[in-house]
């Protein structure tokens, strides 16, 4: 496990400190967590999670999408909305991490930062902990109090995942930044045309904006918008990586798409949203529990 900060990681039995050890994570009352071979830890615990996590072919489906760069304009302007708000953070947690490809760019772009990839899915960490060998990856259900420490967060980001608004809050340091990107209605509309895709609700990021309104402050807003040219077997991707391909056969899939011999121009709208933690409150060891 890489080094990081004695104060940052939460056992989820105890709430008290957890600190490597060896091949994994532990605290001072004995709670000990193994590393995966893979690099990850999981922390889950108990009852577990009633959340489905990303399966197997839905990370590989959008671990190949990503990789041929369709998203790298947004990418982009997330880490240029930190660059500008956060300059130098210490640590960077992405809440609903997935295979890390938002984080390794901005762990790119700040070499000195540790990055922490929180997802509830152990086939997207297993990437995430590939990409990012000096981090930690954590497993997580983000609906529970997260496994930091208050105020530890310099940067936290929330791409496409679930928002535990009060527990962001609680993790951001004083003057922390959280950036979130949300999709745009019409985001990925011709694809929808073609392959089952869920419909994206309208005002996401001023709903946001209002969720946080009193506690956090809007510093940023930006919208991103870009025409990508995608083959049949990328369309398939766009469909197999959402929480659509959980009612989906892949011979459904394929059906659909059959006969298509050519690139379609499918447009990607984004929101990118940029919060400032304004609070003098001091950093402290965690949660009640």
């Amino acid at each position: 496990m890489p080094a990081a900060p004695e104060t940052l990681l939460l056992c989820p039995v105890c709430g008290s400190f957890l600190r490597p050890d060896g091949r994994g994570l532990a605290c001072a009352s004995g709670h000990r967590f193994d590393a995966a071979r893979q690099g990850y830890v999981n922390l889950l615990t108990g009852r577990g999670t009633p959340f489905e996590a990303d399966s197997a072919a839905m990370v590989e489906a959008r671990a190949r999408f990503l990789a041929a760069g369709h998203y790298a304009p947004l990418r982009d302007a997330i880490a240029g909305a930190a660059q500008r708000h956060a300059p130098e953070p210490g640590v960077i947690v992405d809440a609903g991490a997935g295979t890390g490809y938002y984080l390794r760019g901005l762990a790119d772009r700040f070499p000195g930062a540790l990055p922490v990839a929180l997802d509830i899915s152990k086939f997207a960490l297993r990437r995430a902990a590939r990409e990012l060998p000096g981090g930690i990856a954590l497993v997580w259900d983000l609906w529970r109090p997260l496994p930091l420490s208050s105020g530890s967060a310099d940067l936290l980001l929330n791409i496409f995942a679930p928002r535990n608004v009060d527990e962001f809050v609680r993790v951001l340091s004083p003057g922390g930044l959280l950036v979130v990107a949300t999709p745009l209605p019409g985001h990925l509309g011709e694809a929808a045309r073609l392959v089952p895709m869920l419909e994206v609700p309208a005002d996401k990021a001023q709903d946001l904006a209002g969720s946080l309104e009193g506690r956090l402050t809007e510093v940023e807003r930006r919208e991103v918008v870009h025409e990508m040219r995608l083959s049949p077997e990328e369309l398939a991707d766009v469909a197999a990586m959402g929480p659509a391909a959980r009612h989906l056969e892949p011979r459904q899939l394929a059906a659909l798409l059959e006969g298509l011999d050519r690139e379609v121009p499918v447009t990607a709208r984004f929101t990118v949203q940029a919060f400032r933690h304004s609070s003098p409150a001091q950093r402290t060891a965690g949660p009640a529990r």
